[in-house]
């Protein structure tokens, strides 16, 4: 039996019968719905181009079920991926970015909870590159659409903290919200989505790690740092704790410090926040194979990214990596993954290879390939 011969044999009912395929975004490239559809696409077209006339009625008989599952760790793309699990409202409104210009937002209800992406008003993809400036930054509208909710009749929210143009510690979120943060303290609930575990201040908080690539220079940083802790230090007086050190308090600007300082929330890993949602052991039960991915893949990916949260629920299932990227394959195998394809050739430009189409094709050549293997 040749090697397409081998690969069409996995492809009847004694192989994939099932597929779950859920990959994070190819960041600055691909949604993670483009990703998934991208590889349920290479798995149809291996199928239909890449089998003899006999063998493509038998395949086509017995194709997998595909089920393609939206992914996010709680940064841009958030509000899409809960939606799309939890089968919510989308509400559109009238608020500011994070240099205070008119936009329209969304956010998501999902029975009494509301699902807010920070990304829809502090976002850094909605300021110009040349415009960014972390001093001026604020995280006003945030607390626009968090009132906006609350108004609704909202009272659990579900915040994920990722991809801020700002650094003002929720600075912008709290005067936006005048003196109903108070109410607000008392009477809702927030879960955080976010990966992210540094604290506010210091040299591994917010200012230092994160705001040099929202245009601070070294003097900026610096400045930042110390309206943190000096923010830090007031609230403390205020309330008698201080949760500055907690792990994500550094998140999205020092946006994570405000929730959990002024609102009481709970920190939780994205990525496993939306699979406990969308019941992934469930799904994934009888699944014969689950394919996840991201733009890049390396030893990072093994501390609590999206694919290793995803490998972490897999018991007897085969599981690829196919990522845009891969550095440290060996790594890959050794933690579980049973394949690590990188989807981008080696001699492919990266700028080339960010841009969306030549992504998406070179996703659906890489999966053919595997199949034939």
């Amino acid at each position: 039996m040749d090697r397409k011969m081998d690969g069409l044999k996995q492809m009847d009912g004694a192989g994939f019968k099932k597929i779950i395929i859920a990959c994070d975004s190819y960041k600055g490239c691909l949604s993670s719905r483009e990703v998934n559809e991208a590889i349920a696409s290479g798995v149809k077209e291996w199928n239909a181009e890449d089998a003899s006339p006999e063998i493509k009625n038998l395949v086509t008989d017995a194709s997998p079920e595909i089920i393609t599952l939206e992914m996010s760790d709680g940064g841009e793309g958030m509000l899409d991926a809960f939606l799309s699990a939890m089968k919510g409202e989308r509400v559109r409104i009238h608020a500011h970015d994070a240099l205070m210009r008119w936009i329209e937002a969304e956010y998501g209800i999902v029975d009494d909870t509301a699902i807010i992406e920070i990304a829809q008003t502090a976002g850094l993809a909605l300021i110009e590159p040349e415009q960014r400036n972390p001093m001026k930054a604020t995280s006003w509208g945030v607390g626009e659409m968090i009132m906006n909710a609350y108004r609704r009749g909202v009272r659990r929210f579900i915040v994920g903290l990722g991809g801020s143009a700002t650094s003002d510690c929720g600075i912008g979120m709290l005067k936006a919200m005048g003196d109903d943060w108070k109410k607000i303290r008392q009477e809702c609930s927030f879960v955080l989505a976010s990966d992210v575990t540094n604290p506010l201040c210091g040299e591994n908080g917010a200012a230092h790690v994160f705001a040099p690539q929202k245009g601070a220079d070294a003097k900026m940083v610096q400045m930042l740092d110390d309206r943190a802790r000096k923010f830090a230090e007031v609230s403390a007086k205020h309330f008698g704790y201080d949760r500055s050190e907690a792990p994500g308090a550094g998140a999205a600007g020092g946006l994570g410090y405000a929730f959990l300082q002024y609102f009481n929330a709970e920190a939780r890993p994205g990525a496993e926040l939306l699979l406990e949602k969308i019941e992934v052991d469930v799904l994934i039960q009888n699944a014969d194979l689950v394919i996840t991915g991201e733009g890049h893949s390396d030893r990072q990916t093994l501390m609590g990214k999206l694919p290793q949260r995803i490998l972490e629920h897999v018991t007897n299932q085969k599981i690829w990596l196919v990522s845009g990227g891969v550095s440290d394959r060996k790594a890959m195998l050794d933690a579980g993954f049973d394949r690590v394809v990188q989807v981008t050739p080696e001699e492919m430009p990266l700028d080339e290879a960010m841009k969306p189409e030549v992504a998406r094709n070179n996703i659906i050549k890489a999966i053919r390939e595997q199949f034939a293997l």
